[in-house]
């Protein structure tokens, strides 16, 4: 029964296809009823030959030949095309729920799951859940008749009837112990398996670090042992499945050869009519179907349970509950950012932000700096939600953000990262996923702002260049200007910098400065940075250290009454 609950949540997907599932299922339910009479019809037209009946054995025949070409060959057609309709939008909103819900996982799911158990989760696992239900109700049809046709049995003897029993009763003993084993194995195997994908994804993402770093050898090594014990997880699993096998292919032979030799001394003692016993020729054959398809739906039942489980995990929210939004929307929106009294710790790590407080004013260029590991970048993750505080608030021009809708949140504020993730698209169609309406006369007025206009007018294809997974086909500087372009197409007041010019060359980072600067009297702009020389001109500094505020001024004013500061300042000019 619990099994049977993980089902729940695809009725509720099927949704208005429901009422197809219905006629189908009483389609095949009607089909496998009527497919019951044909062993009877076969018995009596042999039987009304044997006694010279020549007109009752062709009305036999004639009827099942009705029921052979309309019941179980029209009406099974008629379900099946249903079924596979049914199935079909199943799979699809399988797959799209499956991938809004993870969209929608809080970052924590993220960092507790590989991204290749929730790649599986989402394509194999949902593709793999839909195909079950044509089986499952063809299954259940087909345990209908052979229940009505047990009773014939016992109708004309019961001692063929508990033979059939008992070995029907020895066949369920042996699917209910071996079973929990298949589940299990097959579990196991999906695990090694997400790590197999996670590896796969890495690889190919990463592919050019990959061949610089030398590493290829390492990496094959991690994923030929990950395959190995795929390859064992998979051995166990067939070696249970071959056992089960062999136990159930020996029951069925027992119950084959054991009901015919029964028949034949019953009907030489003319304890049973030669139309019962031609009949039970083909319901013995019919059980020993149902013994073979039994066997296989175990076995695919499992993996499908094992899949269903997956992804109910990630529908119902079992292991991280969705991200939760208010409702308030902001009429007008002036940039100013509050942390008030913010404690904050990363799940299994001590606290990042200590009782933090901090004020960020509109239409300023502001600079957070520290050491690493303080605390700076963590304030970007809690002003876009990427986390939530677990003390104190943060407020945008006073309100809550907690209390801000999803779309309020995400429009008004945007971070661009020290590497900054560019889809593998056209230029073009990067900033369409922003604003789908975007003219290309606007895109290029973005672009020109970033300084990034003039190199993409220099491409063959100009903004309708692919770029590659992840921008691969762009520099560093240029993934940065694009991502900036990208942002300002967003019309955020708030534009954050996370590292934005850590790892850039002098001439990148002249021009990310540019832009920056040529933003900042119409936003509020919040740099998070290690290299000094890129926010000395900032209007405010904010120091952190030890998930505090410990002090804040201008660069100079910094230099003579902040030891940190002055150290960070001394040691970059060291190194340059």
């Amino acid at each position: 029964m619990k099994n049977l609950k993980e089902f729940r949540p695809l009725i509720n997907l099927i949704g208005k296809d429901k009422y197809k599932l219905i006629v189908a299922s009483i389609l095949i339910f009607i089909s496998g009823i009527f497919g019951i009479f044909t062993g009877y019809l076969n018995g009596a037209a042999v039987e009304a030959i044997t006694n010279l009946r020549v007109k009752a054995a062709l009305i036999y025949l004639g009827i099942y030949f009705l029921i052979e070409i309309s019941f179980c060959g029209a009406i099974q057609h008629i379900a099946t095309s249903m079924l596979h309709k049914v199935e079909s939008a199943l799979t699809r909103k399988l797959g799209y729920f499956t991938y809004k819900k993870a969209l929608n996982l809080p970052a924590v799911a993220f960092e507790k799951m590989s991204s290749g158990e929730i790649i599986n989760r989402i394509t194999n696992d949902a593709d793999s859940i839909s195909f079950a239900f044509g089986r499952l109700l063809n299954m259940f049809s087909s345990l209908v008749a052979a229940i009505i046709i047990i009773v014939y049995v016992f109708i004309n003897s019961w001692i063929i009837g508990l033979e059939i029993i008992v070995l029907l009763t020895l066949l369920f003993l042996v699917i209910k112990v071996y079973s929990p084993k298949m589940k299990n194995v097959h579990k196991e195997r999906k695990v090694e398996q997400d790590k197999f994908t996670s590896l796969s994804t890495e690889s190919i993402r990463g592919i050019r670090e990959i061949k610089t770093l030398g590493i290829k050898s390492s990496l094959i090594k991690d994923i030929t042992e990950v395959i190995k014990l795929i390859y064992k997880k998979s051995e166990k699993e067939i070696n249970i499945q071959k056992v089960f096998n062999i136990i159930t292919r020996f029951l069925k032979t027992v119950l084959e050869v054991g009901v015919f030799v029964t028949c034949v001394i019953l009907l030489y003692y003319e304890m049973i009519t030669l139309t019962f016993f031609i009949a039970m020729t083909y319901y013995v054959y019919r059980y020993m179907w149902l013994i073979e398809n039994l066997n296989d739906l175990t076995q695919t039942y499992q993996k499908v349970v094992v899949a269903i489980s997956r992804v109910n995990e990630i529908l119902e929210n079992r292991l991280y509950q969705d991200e939760s939004f208010g409702r308030v929307k902001l009429k007008t929106f002036r940039g100013y950012i509050n942390f008030e009294n913010v404690v904050f710790s990363y799940p299994d790590e001590s606290a990042t932000l200590n009782d933090f407080n901090l004020t960020i004013e509109p239409n300023k260029k502001v600079a957070i700096v520290g050491k690493s590991g303080q605390g700076k970048s963590t304030l970007f993750n809690l002003v876009t939600r990427i986390f939530d505080t677990n003390e104190g608030s943060i407020k945008l021009d006073g309100i809550d953000i907690k209390k801000l809708s999803e779309e309020e949140l995400r429009r008004n504020v945007s971070i661009i990262r020290q590497d900054p993730f560019i889809f593998n698209k056209s230029i073009k169609e990067n900033f369409q996923l922003i604003d789908n309406r975007i003219t290309l006369k606007e895109i290029r007025k973005y672009a020109k702002m970033a300084y990034i206009d003039d190199y993409i007018m220099s491409l063959p294809k100009k903004y309708n260049t692919v770029l590659g997974e992840g921008g691969i086909n762009l520099s560093g500087g240029q993934k940065q200007r694009l991502a900036i372009a990208r942002t300002l197409c967003k019309k955020s007041k708030v534009i954050l910098f996370d590292e934005a010019t850590s790892a850039l060359d002098n001439e990148s980072q002249y021009y990310i400065k540019e832009a920056i600067d040529n933003i900042v009297k119409d936003h509020t702009v919040v740099i998070v940075a290690h290299r000094l020389s890129t926010i000395m001109d900032a209007d405010i500094i904010h120091v952190v250290d030890k998930g505090r505020l410990v002090a804040s001024g201008k660069h100079d004013e910094l230099l003579k009454t902040n030891k940190i500061y002055k150290s960070l300042y001394e040691t970059e000019s060291l190194n340059s």
